[in-house]
């Protein structure tokens, strides 16, 4: 039950869009039990974001939600994963992303808690 979205101040392309979702639907397999299947992704991008007090540079605040939790070890490695993808493709300097983790033990679908 991931979810994962990236709030960004310059412009996606649908384009861009759909190669990030796709090479997201990948990385997310870096945490242990974790698919494409039950992933939920949402993009914003033109945000008003503001790093170290400017707006000058392209930014990225990627946002990782999960259903239960997971290892340093895996998040390490999908933290590298998800900055390489968000500088390769939007061409963000990996010093302006930021990505933040919030794991949780209620998680509801379809009228239903798991």
């Amino acid at each position: 039950m991931p979810y994962i979205n990236t709030r960004t101040n310059i412009e996606i392309s649908k384009e861009k869009e759909e190669l990030l979702k796709q090479e997201i639907g990948k990385a997310i397999e870096l945490i242990p039990g974790k698919s494409e299947d039950w992933l939920m992704v949402s993009f914003e991008d033109q945000a008003s974001l503001y790093f170290r007090g400017k707006t000058d540079k392209p930014i990225a605040f990627v946002e990782v939600k999960l259903f239960g939790a997971s290892t340093k070890e895996a998040y390490q490695k999908l933290t590298a994963e998800l900055t390489s993808i968000i500088a390769n493709e939007l061409d963000i300097a990996p010093n302006q992303i930021y990505v933040r983790y919030e794991e949780t033990k209620y998680w509801g679908y379809n009228g239903n808690n798991f």
